[in-house]
């Protein structure tokens, strides 16, 4: 499919369902939940107003304070299966993954919500998973996505999900690059994360350096190799 053609929901299902066994993906949901064109993108920690000295500190399934997340609810009206899942308790690892579909041009949330309830669909129906595999989804815009609920384990990472936070970034970074905007989120979700749950560097992975994938693929690969060291943008806040 061409990048630079307009997003095609048709297109987009067939090709997603067409590839299942080879990729864990999903399908367009019935139901269209209502979006705004002004939905929130990611805050560094310095650009934050910070907190009121009353407020809980975070534990490690509370909502992040510092990067803003679209809700759940605004791509999908499913639950996931509860009694499927296992607790997450502790978050002690984070893993980054692409989506590895054939690439397309997500123009907007709408069509953002539909790709995240594709892979959701098929996560749940091809794979019969309890719900969509990772946690959080991360846009080309640079919105950071809730998916499945951080107090429960993933299915992102085979033999280790225990304890292991679950972030997607939309794309196939074998065929594409990652946006500027995409790859800022991630690094501030990716930080925020390590700080409230204490996860250090040398837990934050990529999926191919847990198991033999080429995902998170090549040039998303290249981003994380640079900002886990010397002066990246992980390395500098992650010790």
């Amino acid at each position: 499919m061409d990048v630079n053609q307009p997003f095609d929901r048709r297109s987009l299902l067939l090709a997603g369902l067409g590839s299942a066994a080879a990729l864990a993906a999903g399908c367009a949901s019935s139901t269209r939940r209502t979006h705004t064109a002004s939905l929130p993108g990611p805050v560094w920690p310095h650009e934050r107003t910070p907190a009121p000295s009353s407020t809980p500190a975070p534990s490690s399934t509370t909502a992040l304070q510092r990067v803003r997340v679209v809700p759940r609810a605004n791509w999908t009206a499913s639950q996931p299966k509860l009694w499927d899942t296992k607790p997450m308790g502790a978050i002690r690892r984070i893993t980054v993954h692409h989506d590895g579909m054939a690439p397309v041009r997500l123009a907007g949330p709408g069509d953002v919500a539909d790709r995240l309830e594709l892979i959701r669909h098929v996560h749940v129906e091809n794979n019969g998973w309890a719900d969509i595999g990772y946690h959080f989804v991360v846009d080309p815009q640079g919105r950071v996505w809730a998916a499945r609920p951080l107090d429960r384990q993933g299915a992102h990472v085979r033999d280790h999900n225990e304890h292991n936070m679950g972030i997607l970034v939309l794309g196939n970074f074998e065929e594409q690059t990652p946006t500027p905007r995409a790859l800022a989120a991630l690094d501030a979700l990716i930080v925020e994360a390590a700080a409230v749950n204490r996860v250090p560097l040398s837990e934050i992975r990529t999926h191919r350096e847990w198991n033999p994938t080429a995902c998170p693929g090549a040039t998303l690969q290249q981003h994380m190799n640079s900002a886990r060291s010397g002066r990246g943008r992980i390395a500098q806040h992650v010790a």
